[in-house]
């Protein structure tokens, strides 16, 4: 079961659920058939199928469930005749106009009586929830259908202290600052060939970018404008392909050969052992990708997030891939430990001026990697550097101008 696509809810409290207490209390609201006169129902499956009657899938600490919807489709222009048919009975033998409230209560009627003979649609939404990192992913491709699941979950459970993931700074700032070059490419990102645009003005132009090499002219023209990209195309880390938008949701998700081939090795016939090897290969690369994408997207704002629910975090590093920003994070927060890291009193910033000057370009990721530091420490030396007139202030494009010389 590997995912095409993935929305993300990040837990504001520890997931302290066992896999069987998560079983139990799904097996309450359990899936059952739509009755005779139901338009549609849901409920939760197990996410195996035919091959288990467990609702709840779990390995290495990642617990999956599966929710069923059903409903009873009428097609709507059977609706309409039966409808017509009644209404102009009625007229002719009353001698009367059907007025809008009872044509509406015809309406209603006539669909109680179609129902039973409707064809039921079945839809399977599926989610994991990763007790290590603290987060629930949604197999959705769309927010509603996700937070629909998020709804029916917080229902069966009582409680879901669940949230959209924050970051420090707004996606479209960091895309557009990909593919004006103005922000470093991170080396565990390949751009990819489509990219949506978008005018930030009152006219909200909109330019979609497909099948193009995104730092071509082409695309740099539109973004000289203003403009600013919502959605982009990328690869991680060579492994999984996926476009990537501003509400940090994951969709037409494509994996890289390496993951293919784990899964030809597993006996095509064996369903279970497939299933199973395929969830333990994406929960890890997952909980691998995810982290490091929030890292790298300018670091994930966790100030809603609980205190005991710090997740073994590993970070990329764009210059060194598979280094761990998280204790350097936390270092750059801590008054304590960094009493005097603010702007202009920082130790560094001598060192950040030099750095600028000589390579005419400004960033905070561009600081980050050079100087190996965090993203907050980054964000006040480049602001102490506007002030004392080093560099300018953010442009139209998102990009500021080197003001100063070497020294």
């Amino acid at each position: 079961m590997l995912f095409k696509n993935a929305r993300i809810f990040r837990f504001t409290k520890p997931f302290q659920i066992s896999g069987q207490e998560l079983e139990e209390s799904l097996a309450q609201d359990a899936f059952k058939p739509c009755g005779p006169q139901e338009v549609s129902r849901h409920g939760w499956v197990p996410p195996l199928g035919k091959f288990s009657d467990q609702l709840v899938h779990s390995a290495g600490g990642c617990h999956m469930v599966t929710l069923r919807r059903e409903e009873r489709l009428i097609p709507s222009d059977v609706i309409r005749d039966a409808v017509a048919e009644k209404c102009e009975a009625i007229e002719m033998e009353q001698g009367r106009k059907i007025r809008k409230k009872e044509r509406d209560e015809i309406k209603d009627k006539v669909i109680l009586q179609l129902l039973p003979h409707a064809f039921p649609r079945r839809k399977h939404t599926f989610a994991y929830i990763d007790t290590n990192q603290g987060y629930m992913v949604v197999d959705a491709s769309t927010a509603r259908e996700a937070e629909n699941l998020a709804s029916t979950l917080r229902k069966s459970l009582g409680s879901l202290p669940v949230r959209p993931p924050a970051l420090e700074q707004a996606p479209a700032f960091t895309f557009t600052g990909w593919l004006n070059e103005t922000i470093d490419l991170p080396d565990a990102v390949t751009l990819g060939t489509d990219c949506w645009l978008i005018d930030p003005s009152e006219t909200g132009s909109k330019v979609t970018a497909k099948g193009l090499d995104l730092t071509s002219e082409e695309v740099t023209t539109h973004l000289n404008a203003g403009m600013q990209c919502t959605r982009l195309r990328m690869t991680w880390d060579d492994s999984v392909t996926f476009t990537f938008d501003e509400e940090l949701a994951l969709r037409g998700i494509k994996y890289g050969e390496t993951i293919q081939e784990k899964l030809d090795d597993v006996d095509a016939d064996d369903g279970a052992a497939r299933f199973d090897a395929a969830f333990a290969l994406m929960t890890l690369e997952f909980a691998r990708m995810i982290p490091g994408l929030f890292d790298v997207m300018g670091g994930e704002d966790r100030s809603a997030i609980a205190d005991g629910n710090e997740p073994a975090v590993v970070g990329i590093d764009p210059a060194r891939p598979g280094a761990d920003h998280t204790a350097a994070f936390k270092r750059d927060l801590d008054p304590e430990e960094n009493p005097s890291r603010q702007g202009e009193d920082d130790p560094v910033y001598s060192k950040a001026v030099s750095l600028v000057t000589e390579e005419r370009r400004v960033s905070i990721s561009f600081l980050q990697r050079k100087l190996r530091i965090g993203y907050n420490r980054a964000a006040n030396l480049v602001d102490a550097m506007e002030e004392n007139g080093v560099v300018s202030a953010v442009g139209h494009n998102g990009a500021r101008e080197v003001l100063a010389q070497p020294a």
